[in-house]
């Protein structure tokens, strides 16, 4: 015997009718009434009076209708218990990160978070060009984490409200160029800002990205004489550049520390140009699986403990 037949035969007891039972399956009405046939052989009893019009069930039809509908219950109900289980089990977590966030914070995160590997299978989402874009996984559901970097004058956050988050810790972008041959920068921004000179050659991340956002801000509040000579929204890619000597960029501290150490790269501007900007880890509203749940109460129990220690 087969779930379909069971299926089939509850179909035409509700419908009355083998037509529009058939068309109730999404079958034609002769490979229908074959495999009622073969329900009933299988019986060994006749379930419907196709004498009568419209057709109706005979005495043996009825007693076997209640439990027809309880084996067809109880069958879907395993066999969509059994596939949340496996789907639970090798269910994969999705991150969307900012790309400097998915090479100097995540992978020590992750695991602190999950050194056992046991809330599931990892995967990073594809890199978005724009923060919008990395936002807009978010919004859209096609990522159950966000993990940005915050800060209160990128209009963009007021997009993220409704979501929960967590205050992982905080990155410092700092102004910073190549040495001179006293090590000394090759651009102060300082002594730009305040005497009006010639420009600074400045490494861009454009329009797009969070930290194009941030400087906005900044620049709005504190006016300095820039020449753009470069763009990227990749803060890597302008690092490459601001260590070859062509400009002065904003570049996040975990991503310079080393090469402040080793000299390659110095301070532009004292610290009052530097952006604070937070870490965040934003989640759905509603978790997708069980495994994204775990991991989001694990990540609020570590990040409780290091905030009361």
């Amino acid at each position: 015997m087969e779930l379909k037949w069971l299926e089939d035969f509850l179909s035409v007891s509700q419908c009355n009718s083998f037509t529009r039972a058939a068309n109730e399956r999404n079958i034609t009405q002769s490979a229908l009434s074959r495999r009622i046939k073969q329900l009933e052989e299988w019986l060994g009893v006749p379930l419907f009076d196709r004498a009568a019009y419209p057709i109706r069930l005979t005495a043996e039809g009825r007693d076997f209708l209640q439990t027809a509908s309880e084996m067809v219950f109880s069958m879907t109900q395993l066999r969509n218990d059994i596939r949340e289980r496996h789907a639970q089990k090798h269910a994969v977590v999705h991150f969307a990160t900012l790309n400097t966030l998915s090479l100097t914070f995540f992978p020590a995160w992750i695991n602190a978070v999950d050194p056992s590997h046991q809330y599931g299978y990892i995967r990073l989402c594809d890199q978005q060009p724009s923060f919008s874009g990395n936002i807009s996984l978010l919004l859209d559901g096609e990522t159950d984490f966000l993990l940005t970097y915050a800060h209160d004058s990128v209009p963009l956050m007021k997009q993220l409200q409704r979501f929960p988050y967590i205050d992982l810790g905080e990155e410092r972008a700092i102004a910073v160029c190549a040495p001179d041959s006293d090590g000394k920068p090759l651009y102060p921004i300082d002594r730009a800002a305040e005497s009006g000179t010639a420009p600074v050659p400045y490494l861009s991340y454009g329009k797009r990205s969070f930290f194009a956002h941030a400087l906005n801000a900044l620049f709005a509040t504190r006016p300095l004489p820039l020449k753009t000579i470069y763009e990227n929204s990749i803060s890597s890619g302008l690092k490459a550049m601001t260590i070859s000597g062509c400009g002065t960029s904003w570049l996040p501290s975990s991503l310079i520390n080393e090469d402040i150490a080793a000299g390659t790269l110095v301070r532009a501007g004292d610290r009052d140009w530097d952006i604070l900007a937070g870490i965040r880890l934003y989640r759905l509203e509603k978790f997708r699986n069980i495994q994204a749940e775990r991991l989001w109460n694990r990540a609020s129990l570590l990040h409780r403990s290091h905030a009361a220690a």
